[in-house]
């Protein structure tokens, strides 16, 4: 089974620093049956360091998902690993992942994908509000290594599946975007009957965007097709998981509304959003404490914003989430 060919599919829309890392690292992976694809709009002459030892193929200019259904036509690797262009593997990624395989009904494998330690400051902020509790809650070990499990719903950038598989479901429904590949997970479990798991071992390292407009932007996307998804698509985007941030944003608002006709709800209004403060604080110092990563200078720095990031991603997650419930289709539908 080791001896499988992987074929590395990686959408881009153009070269860029990020990209020439990720395929270096792809290129020092302890795995010998590989193949590395990337898909840019247009070539450029900066892929030539690579010296053949890569495959280019401009696609002019398309989403993610139609790049990647493009793998079904240049190659016959047994299996794609797909990988963001700014995702690059630890050296055994692809080492752990195969073995997998080896169970027949084991269509796919994902494994999680960190923060890099070479981040900047506030892509350092970002990365620890999505790795927090009260953030990704049940989903933390997408930005953590957690414990070997099945996954119902696996994000594309850290993301492995059988060709067979992959090309039998029709590849990615390229309608979405994000959410092309809750929709892929979905198919594989429901339609094939198959497992995607879960493995730590299986680690990538995922640039985030800074804290501040990108982050609540990437969030707001992230929320709207999710709230459309719990319609569209119950059998795994129906979870309580995802609306908790929408009912804390009716508790903030409803609290707050209720406080001005009784002093007795004030106080325990305020007296709770205090606790709320405190706790989110409390996790925070606790999270970069144990952080390995980044010195303590960066530590102090990063305190208040992560605080304030995790509040800010509560408010934005719960009122997207909301609209794109209540959205009668998305714009790409359209």
């Amino acid at each position: 089974m080791s001896c499988l060919k992987v074929a590395i599919i990686i959408p881009v829309k153009r070269f860029n620093n990020k990209l020439k890392k990720s395929i270096e690292k792809c290129l020092g992976l302890d795995y010998q049956n590989v193949e590395i694809i990337v898909f840019p709009d247009d070539s450029s002459k900066e892929f030539d360091v690579f010296n053949d030892k890569i495959k280019v193929v401009p696609t002019g200019n398309m989403g993610p998902a139609l790049k990647r259904d493009l793998a079904l036509n240049h190659s016959r690797a047994e299996l794609f690993a797909f990988l963001d262009d700014d995702a690059y593997p630890e050296p055994d990624w692809l080492k752990n992942a195969v073995p997998h395989f080896e169970q027949e009904d084991v269509a796919a494998v994902g494994g999680p994908s960190v923060t890099p330690r070479e981040s900047t400051l506030w892509a350092h902020g970002s990365g620890h509000v999505f790795s927090s509790i009260f953030v990704s809650g049940p989903y933390l070990y997408r930005y953590l290594p957690g414990k070997k499990k099945l996954v119902e719903d696996y994000p594309s950038c850290n993301f492995i599946v059988r060709r067979d598989i992959f090309e039998g479901l029709g590849g990615f429904d390229n309608t979405f975007w994000p959410g092309e590949d809750t929709k892929l997970c979905l198919d594989i479990t429901k339609k094939s009957g198959k497992k995607i798991v879960y493995d730590p071992a299986v680690l990538v390292h995922h640039h985030r965007r800074e804290l501040g407009l990108s982050h609540f932007k990437q969030v707001a996307n992230y929320a709207l097709h999710r709230g459309y998804f719990a319609k569209r698509f119950p059998e795994t985007s129906l979870r309580l998981a995802y609306f908790i941030p929408s009912l804390f944003v009716a508790y903030v608002l409803a609290g707050g509304g209720l406080s001005f006709l009784n002093k007795k709800i004030a106080l325990a209004y305020l007296f709770s959003m205090a606790a709320y403060f405190v706790i989110i604080l409390i996790n925070v110092i606790y999270s970069l404490l144990r952080d390995k990563i980044v010195g303590p200078l960066v530590k102090v720095k990063l305190v208040f914003p992560v605080v304030f990031g995790i509040v800010g991603t509560h408010f934005c997650y719960g009122i997207f989430l909301l609209k794109g419930l209540l959205a009668s289709k998305l714009k790409e539908e359209m």
